[in-house]
């Protein structure tokens, strides 16, 4: 071995130890790493960058911000409250909603669709009774294996097919030539997740939080007119069974209907009474055809998009401390409005603009994000912190933002234009549609997961262009005796531990040039072993580390390292064993 081989394997080597042993960011350890092999002369300047000209990462990067707008505009979470309904079956629960985010994994990809559902899934879940930690590990499998029926449906697909067009674009990687594999693969692994995930999860809580003494609100809200809601029930409204909130009452048109019956319809401009707590409220900023009652919201400078939820607590030299809300101006005065007001945690049921501030108070604002900045170190208030995720969806813009999208998996399946292009039209017209902010849009894009994929490929490089691939290529030829559908399995079950120690990015990226050497080598269509390595390094199901998705809802299903070992570990070897016999069969190595 040359000298740029070994340094090629020590970096590697020292790269993975660093990803599975220390808390290093990825995206630092990989860019770390390709700066060495950059500056040791390994691989040309040209060869290490051009993977943040990739294809697939462009397309990455701009599925993310479509992704953000579907979010911004509660796109989904209708269709969510409709799909999954009313379950009070475990097993209809997690069946229900495995087909859903499956289904949808096909045409989104599937860390930003988790990073939509986890909220709604926890909430979902806990308004029927039912623990996040029986539904939110389905939720990453499943969108996991709907991500293998198209190269949509995960980056992992999107870098790979972006590496084989470029390699082979006499015979590019279409969107549903993963299909003839990905589909077996996904019915396969939703039948054992809907067979056995009740049994092997964990009936567990996520850890608690500051929800263990939680300040309660009254808040007041009002049903627009043409509203969606309008002439359902409490119940098909979905306002039954909001976790931390209830219903205390109806006001319509000056008579209060108290103790609200889950049979009683909604009118037009009914006046709900809610009381709960703040992270309820939230929930009710995002139903769509509800809005605060105060008409002081609406007369806010900034638009309510570009709005949050904040709590302040007042403190003894606030200017408005011993008079009332309305009396105070307290909406001149600070560009901000109170939505509720808690009291030594007790909720106030006085109206807002009627209660008499007293040191100590804490309100719910509806504010420009600057305002917590703006008063930080002012002496008006003691303590000041914007709610996680509270700005109200653009429901007006929801139907445009799905318009949109429809178009865009619309002409990727059409054959008319190829995916980046189509990512990059849509997220232009998500925004120039104003259904994502461009400062939002920057911020929905995973940079660390984009630099984790362009320095990948750069090292890639470095492992082709070295001659590296190709003596693995001969290690794996000679291990396996020549036969070429060993080295298949061989390609797939190395890709799979890779994900579990890496990432599936960086394994899929690092074994790519390997797979195509080896086929190569036995003379053989490199496709299938392309195919092969591609759901490998989608399936890390064994261990959290190994996908991003199962990082995300490691902590909101209180789960542990085992209980993704349980469960996931068949999973691994159950679609390892589908592709392996299916991918010859289909896709055959010497056509």
């Amino acid at each position: 071995m040359s000298w740029a081989e070994w340094l090629t394997v020590g970096a590697v080597a020292l790269m993975t130890g660093a990803l599975v042993a220390t808390r290093i960011a990825p995206d630092l350890v990989v860019l770390g790493t390709l700066t060495l092999l950059l500056a040791a002369g390994v691989v040309a300047p040209e060869e290490a960058l051009r993977g943040f000209a990739n294809e697939g990462l462009v397309t990455v990067a701009a599925l993310f911000v479509v992704a953000g707008a579907m979010r911004n505009t509660g796109a989904l979470d209708h269709l969510v409250t409709y799909a999954l309904g009313r379950q009070r079956s475990l097993w209809g629960a997690q069946l229900r909603l495995m087909l859903l985010v499956a289904a949808l994994s096909t045409v989104i990809n599937n860390t930003p669709l988790v990073a939509i559902f986890l909220p709604l899934v926890v909430d979902w879940s806990r308004r029927n009774g039912l623990s996040p930690s029986k539904l939110l590990m389905p939720l990453s499998f499943a969108t996991i294996l709907g991500g293998l029926c198209t190269v949509l449906g995960t980056s992992t697909n999107l870098i790979v097919a972006g590496l084989w067009n470029r390699d082979f674009p006499d015979r590019p990687m279409t969107l549903t030539t993963i299909t003839w594999i990905g589909l077996p693969c996904c019915l396969v692994g939703l039948v054992y997740l809907a067979f056995l995930s009740r049994r092997w999860l964990p009936d567990r809580n996520a850890p608690r939080t500051q929800l263990d003494n939680p300040r309660e609100y009254t808040v007041e809200m009002v049903v627009e007119p043409h509203s969606p809601i309008v002439g359902k029930t409490i119940e098909q409204a979905g306002l039954r069974h909001l976790p931390g909130l209830f219903l205390i009452e109806i006001d319509r048109n000056g008579t209060v209907l108290p103790a609200v019956a889950p049979q009683e319809k909604l009118h037009a401009d009914d006046r709900l009474i809610f009381a709960g707590i703040v992270e309820s409220v939230v929930d009710l900023q995002r139903i769509p055809g509800l809005k605060p009652a105060t008409d002081q919201v609406f007369k806010l400078d900034a638009p309510r998009s570009h709005r949050c939820l904040i709590e302040a607590v007042v403190s003894s030299s606030c200017p408005v401390v011993g008079r009332t809300i309305r009396d105070g101006r307290f909406r001149n005065r600070y560009q901000a409005v109170v939505l509720a007001v808690s009291r030594q945690g007790q909720r106030l049921r006085q109206k807002v603009g009627d209660i008499v501030l007293q040191p100590g108070d804490t309100l719910l604002l509806e504010a420009h994000p600057w305002f917590v900045e703006q008063y930080r170190y002012a002496h008006d208030f003691l303590l000041l912190s914007q709610v996680a995720d509270s700005t109200p969806p653009r429901h007006d813009k929801r139907w445009l933002a799905l318009a949109i999208f429809v178009g865009m998996v619309g002409i990727v399946a059409s054959g008319f234009v190829s995916t980046a292009p189509a990512a990059m039209l849509a997220a232009a017209l998500l925004i120039l549609g104003r259904c994502i902010a461009g400062d939002e849009a920057r911020k929905a894009v995973e940079w660390p997961i984009v630099l984790v994929i362009g320095g990948s490929i750069g090292i890639g490089s470095a492992v082709e262009s070295t001659g590296l691939a190709q003596r693995c290529a001969a290690l794996t030829t000679g291990l396996t005796g020549h036969d070429p559908w060993l080295a298949l399995t061989v390609i797939y079950a190395a890709t799979m531990l890779l994900t579990e120690l890496l990432s599936n990015n960086a394994a899929a990226i690092l074994m790519y040039p390997i797979a195509v050497a080896t086929a190569n080598h036995f003379g053989a269509s490199p496709l299938p072993f392309v195919l092969a390595l591609t759901i490998a390094a989608s399936c890390g199901f064994a261990f959290p580390m190994g996908y991003q998705t199962h990082l995300m809802v490691y902590g909101p299903g209180g789960y542990q390292v085992r209980d993704f070992l349980r469960l996931g570990g068949p999973l691994n070897l159950i679609v390892g064993a589908t592709t392996c016999i299916l991918v010859p069969l289909v896709f055959p190595l010497f056509p």
